[in-house]
């Protein structure tokens, strides 16, 4: 863990296939996410690709209650490699980001790295108003926990 991210890993007992299935599904993210911030998607389709967009349905009194995000793709490999960077809808990006890195460990065990980074975000204004990190570490092992039920499932 840096001072402006943190990793987590997990080995989880699904192909990288079935995990990646899950993962580029945004309709799943609210099983897998371990903060308690996603509250549904916006009806958005499987991701395929970087630069795609993907609207989530939030909830966080960091934001005064209910909110929507856009979600950029930003690193697409399917079945070792899925990120994006998290802005409030219809807004630029302002950089911090999701990465998930699977490495097959046999045809059926994954090793899944998560990292929240947020070493992007150079609006001053911004990092006066928030306080980084939003999510903690205990709140990512959570999301690979979730994400483990949700491949067995």
């Amino acid at each position: 863990m840096s001072d402006q991210s943190i990793t987590v890993s997990r080995t989880i007992d699904a192909s990288t296939q079935a995990i990646f299935d899950v993962l580029s599904n945004p309709e799943k993210h609210t099983q897998l996410d371990g903060s308690g911030f996603v509250v549904s998607d916006e009806k958005t389709d499987r991701i395929t690709g970087t630069g795609q967009v993907f609207r989530m349905n939030m909830t966080g009194d960091h934001m005064g209650g209910d909110y929507q995000t856009d979600n950029t793709v930003t690193g697409f490999d399917p079945n070792h490699l899925i990120s994006w960077q998290t802005a409030p809808a219809d807004t630029e990006p302002p950089g911090w980001e999701w990465v998930w890195e699977l490495a097959a460990q046999g045809s059926e065990s994954t090793e899944v790295t998560l990292t929240y980074d947020w070493s992007k975000v150079t609006d001053q204004d911004l990092l006066s108003k928030i306080s980084f990190p939003l999510v903690e570490q205990r709140q990512l092992e959570d999301s690979l926990g979730n994400l483990a039920a949700a491949v067995s499932s």
